[in-house]
Formats: C-alpha cells, sequence, structure tokens
C-alpha cells in the first residue's frame, strides 16, 4: 500500500492515497446490522461511481439535463456529494486491512518527522470518526420511519453513507495508527511541491499534473487544489 504525505503549506500536510480501479467498495466480513448496511453502501458506490462516469461521458450532460425531475437532480446531487466524500476516506478505508504500507514523504523531513505527523493525523481521525459514527449510527436507525415515502430513499442513502463511512474509517486510521508496519520513502517531488503551492493559478495546475503524472497519481491536482492552504 502505497501513501503519500503530501504538504499543503508550509507546515501543513495531509496524507493521500488511490486505490486500484475498483478497489473503493469496502469488503464485507462480518455479519448483522452492520453487515447489511456494508452491502448496501457497496451498492450506492457502485451506483455513484456509474452516475459519475455518465456524466463525463460526451452525452452525460445531455442526458443529465433530460432527466429534469427534482428528485432525478436531488438523486444526482446524492450520488456526487457520495463519490467526493468516498474519495476523502478511501485511505482509511483501506488501512482496515492493511499490514504494511510505504509512506512517501518530502525528503526535507526526517523519516520520523514524517511518520510521527502520519499517526498523529490517523490518532485525531479515529476519534473524530467514532465520534461521528455513534452520532450518525442512531440517525440511520431513526430514518427508517421514512420508508414508506415512494422513490429513492436520499434520507437513507446519506445515512447509510455516513455511518458505514465513519465505521470504516475509525477503523482504519485506529489500525493505521497502531498496527501497520510503515516503511518511509523520502521524494524530491514532494518536497518541492511546496514551491509549486506558491505559483500563478495557471503556472501552478500545469506543475501540478506534470508531478502527478511522475507519481502516477491520476486524482492529485484536484486534491492538492482542494485542501491547499493560501499563502501569506
Amino acid at each position: 500500500m502505497q501513501v503519500f504525505l503530501i504538504p499543503i503549506g508550509a507546515d501543513a500536510y495531509e496524507p493521500y492515497y488511490e486505490p486500484v480501479e475498483g478497489d473503493d467498495a469496502p469488503a464485507v466480513d462480518e455479519g448483522g446490522f452492520i453487515a447489511r448496511q456494508r452491502r448496501r453502501l457497496a451498492e450506492m458506490l457502485r451506483e455513484a461511481e456509474a452516475e459519475r462516469h455518465r456524466r463525463h461521458a460526451p452525452e452525460g450532460a445531455a442526458d443529465a439535463e433530460a432527466a429534469s425531475g427534482w428528485g432525478a437532480r436531488i438523486k444526482r446531487n446524492v450520488m456526487r456529494w457520495i463519490v467526493e466524500r468516498a474519495a476523502e476516506q478511501r485511505l482509511l478505508w483501506h488501512l482496515r486491512t492493511a499490514d504494511a504500507a510505504t509512506l512517501h514523504a518530502p525528503d526535507d523531513l526526517d523519516s520520523h518527522e514524517a511518520l510521527s505527523v502520519l499517526i498523529g493525523g490517523l490518532k485525531r481521525d479515529a476519534d473524530r470518526h467514532f465520534r461521528w459514527f455513534l452520532v450518525n449510527l442512531v440517525l440511520l436507525i431513526a430514518s427508517g420511519i421514512f420508508f414508506f415515502i415512494p422513490g429513492p430513499n436520499l434520507i437513507g442513502y446519506y445515512f447509510t453513507f455516513t455511518t458505514v463511512g465513519h465505521l470504516l474509517a475509525w477503523r482504519g486510521a485506529s489500525r493505521g495508527g497502531g498496527r501497520v508496519a510503515w516503511r518511509v520513502t523520502p521524494s524530491e517531488d514532494l518536497t518541492g511541491l511546496r514551491a509549486v503551492l506558491r505559483l500563478p493559478a495557471a503556472e501552478k495546475e500545469t506543475r501540478l499534473q506534470e508531478l502527478a503524472a511522475r507519481l502516477g497519481l491520476q486524482h492529485l491536482a484536484t486534491f492538492v487544489e482542494r485542501l491547499a492552504i493560501p499563502s501569506a
């Protein structure tokens, strides 16, 4: 498992991970209520990804415009939101089953410092996701009263994703912070990313795309642009 410690500011970092195609859906390994919700989440993610591919196809915009009912529009927005949030949590989801991983970090960071940044962030993530899992579990159970409403149960979609997503993220963050064996690899490209963040917008986008291509990370530019802290 390859994880990248991305500088998003002078002294700020975020871990980043891109899974192989089709590897986002969580595996099902428990029984009972949570297992049913995880299967439901896997189906939702497949549907959300299919919606994203339709939207990016040449005829996707026309098809989306044709489905102009309010229900269809709301569902498209919910599916889009699910895909975006799944992208944010995929690192933690995949850490649940990892025994070892490589952390690619800027080469001007000491390996112990880089690992400390990562582990500290994972422990904070574990606490946060566990609290939100408990809150959303209660709301998911309460959302069952809307089962009789015709059409897609968007409230159920939302709370299924948030409940199971927080559960998987909590488990992944807990494992990543305590049980995964990490190996730190220095990266000159990641060190250079700090300078790229200070470039004018047009040049920055070009350099981010070049960097993403060298690292083999298809969505890195989008991740950096979304999280980068503006220079003072």
